[in-house]
């Protein structure tokens, strides 16, 4: 598909409406399901999801109905939504990275738009970044080169003594085995060694931290649908410990983490919106290229530097998107 072709039917002025007008003339509305790991973490990247599909005439309980279904990071649960959503049949799935094969194992036909995928080629979620003809998934990567290597650069700005570093991730989740690894060599480049603190399920946390024994002078935390689920328990005893933490999304540090730095998630997901309103106006997801960003933010929470007795360096505060005092 050429470019100009493309961008007129993501405008949708000129687009047709198979899958709705289907929908329609059988008496329902076109459906969506919407597959996350929890209603909590996800808070905000729901609302900007409707909020986006509102503005592109999708409303929610009028033209258009949204099926949330939640994993809470029980891979047996993804399995289960799965089944549930092709027996529902659905006019499009909206997820992110790790549902994406147990629902491309349900089903072949109902369009698949993840939103967070690390590296959406190498863990075989799409064949190619470009348009994958053929395919039933598209969606938006959070790929990005030495991602790892500039959090860890930020991170030594505001902690300047940072010669040993903890990371804490779900080496069960394979991006977030993938984030550990590239975090390890970035600190090898540094000259900073990384003690990794492996976790699969929600019992491991407390006996990662103890194996630590806070001794470390920063922590690393890989997201994942099981980090999220257990932030809060992960941050008090990051804070206990008297740990800097830094994290790749905004919220972990709403909530009481000192920095991240990534992508904007609720923009990834205002923008999968986009992706689910050309797929119900007829495009093919197989048409629709993986997008990746093209915008990384820097979030400070300066409450919590002042806690730790920490300076956060003027010129660190000019860079960043957003501080929170």
């Amino acid at each position: 598909m050429r470019r100009r072709e493309f961008i007129t039917l993501f405008g949708g002025a000129a687009a047709t409406w198979p899958l709705a007008a289907r929908a329609q003339q059988a008496g329902k509305l076109p459906t969506i399901g919407f597959l996350g790991s929890n209603a909590l973490t996800w808070t905000a990247w729901t609302a900007a999801f409707v909020e986006r599909l509102g503005a592109l005439g999708w409303v929610e309980g009028r033209t258009i109905v949204i099926d949330y279904r939640w994993s809470e990071g029980r891979p047996e649960r993804v399995a289960e939504v799965a089944a549930e959503f092709v027996r529902l049949k659905v006019d499009a799935i909206v997820t992110d990275a790790i549902a994406v094969p147990a629902l491309k194992q349900a089903t072949a036909v109902i369009p698949i738009v993840f939103a967070l995928a690390l590296d959406p080629v190498g863990n075989g979620l799409v064949a190619t970044l470009a348009a994958d003809r053929g395919g039933n998934v598209t969606g938006l990567s959070l790929q990005q080169t030495d991602l790892a290597g500039k959090r860890l650069e930020l991170l030594r700005e505001v902690v300047p003594r940072l010669r040993r570093l903890a990371i804490i991730a779900n080496v069960g989740y394979p991006a977030a085995a993938l984030e550990m690894g590239e975090v390890q060599a970035a600190g090898r480049t540094l000259g900073i060694v990384v003690a990794p603190l492996e976790i699969r399920r929600a019992e491991d946390i407390a006996r990662a931290f103890e194996a630590l024994k806070a001794q470390a002078d920063a922590l690393y935390v890989v997201g994942d649908p099981l980090v999220g689920t257990n932030r809060t328990r992960i941050m008090t005893f990051a804070l206990t410990a008297r740990l800097p933490t830094i994290f790749n999304t905004r919220d972990h540090v709403q909530a009481g983490g000192l920095m991240s730095y990534g992508p904007n998630f609720p923009a990834q997901f205002r923008r999968v919106a986009d992706f689910v309103d050309a797929i119900l106006r007829g495009t093919k997801p197989g048409d629709i290229p993986v997008e990746q960003p093209t915008h990384f933010e820097l979030v400070i929470n300066l409450t919590t530097a002042k806690a730790l007795g920490l300076t956060v360096p003027d010129k660190l505060l000019a860079l960043a998107d957003e501080v929170i005092e």
